[in-house]
């Protein structure tokens, strides 16, 4: 069985009940998620070995957070204790023209006053396929950018592939430094980056030609992302391959999705989806990126992983909360032409 090991911050989650805003909430839902953590729990799903590796204090929110995780079929084997508090993101959701807002409380939390040295890489990374983190966790600090470095310095070292989501977050780079300062060392160790066209041009300024993603209307040209791939491709020559989602906003309930992934020759392109009633959108990228490393462990040619990895983020934005809580028959059903909606019986 493979081994995909995720390195990064889980948070508790506090969403308002339905389309509720901020100022009309007197109660908030409780889950948790997190990018890396997220990919982690998509994986486990699809009966891969996972392990999530984080810092969390010894309290009593963590011990929610790691019960919930273990019981997605999460490993935390390699997870760090110290600290005070977890982070927590409250989040509204959109409806229509309102789109969705984020509040961040992450301030101090356990995992941004982590150091190198306080994760045995080695052992963690003993016998892993793949080791994934994202551009969150080098966000919170420069002591989580250096052990997120650490890590990838290993895996290198190791042999172990490196899968990297490059998630611009402008809310979170405060520590004195920018995205474009930090991230080019981090993914210049990567053997498969993931982004989207604003994560390209603000980390390393590549962007698509003419492209505006809110002028799509829902109709985006996916060869127009080949230059992106491309590009990537030139500054990290270690890349393989460069996955791009591609999400067009009709309003905040409707958008179409889909993604392509090159390999330096070939653009492949996944079906476009529809997604006329979203549900819940947060953790969309982390869901593609699951199915994306679940395709290239599993299917025989680039087509179908991409494939595999739009239709499992299709799938995501029906479900509440961070998780994708979906199988590989449920995926694959949909690659092959689901998508009805019926009852199963």
């Amino acid at each position: 069985m493979a081994k995909v090991v995720t390195f990064g911050e889980v948070m508790l989650r506090l969403s308002t009940p339905g389309y509720l805003r901020f100022g009309q909430a007197r109660q908030f839902d409780a889950t948790f998620g997190g990018g890396e953590a997220n990919v982690a729990v998509s994986l486990a799903n699809y009966g891969v070995d996972t392990q999530f590796v984080t810092r969390l204090p010894k309290n009593d929110i963590a011990d929610m957070c790691t019960a919930e995780l273990r019981g997605l079929g999460v490993g935390l084997d390699g997870v760090v204790y110290g600290g005070d508090r977890v982070g927590i993101y409250y989040l509204e959701t959109g409806a229509v023209a309102r789109g969705s807002k984020v509040v961040y409380d992450r301030a101090h939390s356990a995992i941004s006053e982590i150091q190198p040295g306080m994760v045995d890489w080695h052992k963690v990374l003993e016998g892993a396929d793949w080791f994934h983190w994202t551009g969150i966790t080098p966000a919170l600090s420069q002591g989580a950018a250096d052990a997120c470095l650490e890590a990838i310095k290993v895996a290198n070292e190791m042999g172990v592939k490196v899968s990297c989501d490059l998630n611009y977050r402008k809310k979170l780079w405060k520590y004195g430094k920018s995205a474009s300062e930090v991230m080019p060392a981090l993914v210049e160790g990567c053997d498969l980056i993931l982004g989207n066209e604003e994560d390209a041009e603000k980390e390393f300024g590549i962007k698509p030609e003419g492209f505006d993603a809110e002028k799509t209307g829902g109709e985006i040209d996916q060869t127009r992302f080949e230059s992106v791939c491309r590009q990537l491709m030139e500054r990290f020559p270690r890349c393989k391959k460069v996955a791009v989602t591609l999400r067009g906003s009709i309003n905040a309930n409707h958008n179409t999705w889909g993604g392509v992934l090159y390999d330096g020759k070939t653009l492949w392109q996944s079906r476009r989806y529809d997604i006329t009633h979203i549900v819940d959108r947060v953790g969309g990228g982390d869901s593609f990126m699951g199915g994306l490393l679940y395709g290239l462990l599993s299917y025989p040619t680039d087509q179908e992983a991409i494939e595999f990895a739009a239709a499992a983020s299709a799938l995501k934005h029906t479900i509440i909360g961070d998780y994708n809580r979906v199988t590989v028959s449920e995926v694959e059903g949909l690659m092959h032409g689901g998508g009805s909606g019926r009852v199963s019986r």
